[in-house]
């Protein structure tokens, strides 16, 4: 056994201990308090996460580039992240119990959200880690979309499986990334929306392409476009801002119909330009302590991304 399964193998105890403890404590939870104790958590979490925050600076220096906010103003962006970041987690656990009337207390569809998802069944919503990301599916669904999403795996099993326990809550249809394709157009086929996250690095070898990310190269999920063109639906790029008072509002950055989707890198490049916008806005609000930019292209795959930008 190595060292790492070794570790592995230490931590599962903790891991389920922190898991139990969400679940009994977070889900019985009024709001507020639920809040409260998610914001207090991720105090924690910032003061004892060393390589999340290593993470969150080299975050920032790509997104602002020469505009670097300055190391206090970082910080102050840092921190709020990692709130972000612990409301989104907790409102996960908070919505298994008596999922739908939390999560309408818990956020609300902007008019043009509404509108979209009014005239257009079944749809592809995308957004990215940006604010409350979980609560666009569900406020969704209870806009009368029946709603597919992918989940990952998440640190252990038990954890993915309470996380998609969690996402089951509302009504939402899970299934997992390895093996998703045929179930998420089958579901499209017979009507059902998407919900799909796209800011996180997914390889070309499991469906990724690179684009430019804040510059960069970046591979990223094509599933948005692609099931937008081959199901004939339309697409809305969208984010859930956080409020005053501790709850979201779902806007609507864009939306494209399914014949604009048919360039699947073009598409693909304009929804990630869509997600920068916000990002540079509202930098707190994105999932800062993840290591994002990890990825880089082999020669042949840096060449592609040229050949496509050459066709503008």
């Amino acid at each position: 056994m190595t060292s790492k399964e070794i570790k592995h193998c230490l931590r599962r105890p903790f891991e389920w201990l922190g898991i139990m403890s969400a679940v009994a404590v977070f889900a019985f939870m009024p709001r507020q308090a639920m809040l409260v104790l998610a914001d207090m958590a991720s105090a924690v979490m910032y003061r004892f996460d060393a390589k999340g925050r290593r993470h969150a600076a080299d975050n920032l220096r790509v997104v602002f580039g020469e505009r670097w906010p300055g190391s206090k103003r970082a910080e102050k962006i840092v921190r709020r992240s990692y709130r972000n970041m612990a409301r989104a987690v907790a409102h996960v656990f908070w919505t298994l119990r008596d999922a739908k009337r939390r999560a309408a207390s818990a956020g609300e569809m902007s008019a043009e959200g509404k509108a979209f998802l009014a005239a257009n069944k079944p749809a592809i919503t995308v957004s990215a880690h940006l604010g409350c990301w979980e609560i666009l599916s569900q406020l969704a669904f209870l806009e009368g979309h029946q709603m597919m999403s992918v989940a990952k795996d998440i640190g252990s099993s038990g954890m993915t499986s309470l996380l998609m326990k969690a996402r089951r809550s509302i009504g939402q249809e899970i299934v997992h990334a390895d093996g998703a394709f045929r179930p998420l157009m089958t579901g499209l086929k017979s009507g059902k929306s998407l919900g799909l996250l796209v800011d996180q690095p997914v390889r070309p070898s499991d469906g990724g392409i690179w684009v430019r990310f804040f510059g960069r190269p970046y591979p990223v999920s094509a599933a948005p476009a692609f099931f937008a063109a081959k199901g004939k639906a339309p697409v809305a790029v969208a984010w859930s801002r956080p409020l005053k008072d501790g709850r979201y509002r779902c806007e609507v950055l864009a939306n494209y119909a399914p014949e604009e989707m048919r360039d699947i890198w073009r598409a693909t490049q304009r929804i990630m330009h869509d997600i920068e916008k916000v990002v540079r806005r509202h930098p707190s609000c994105w999932l800062l302590n993840y290591n994002a930019f990890r990825k880089h292209p082999k020669p042949d795959e840096l060449a592609k991304l040229a050949e496509n930008e050459s066709r503008g």
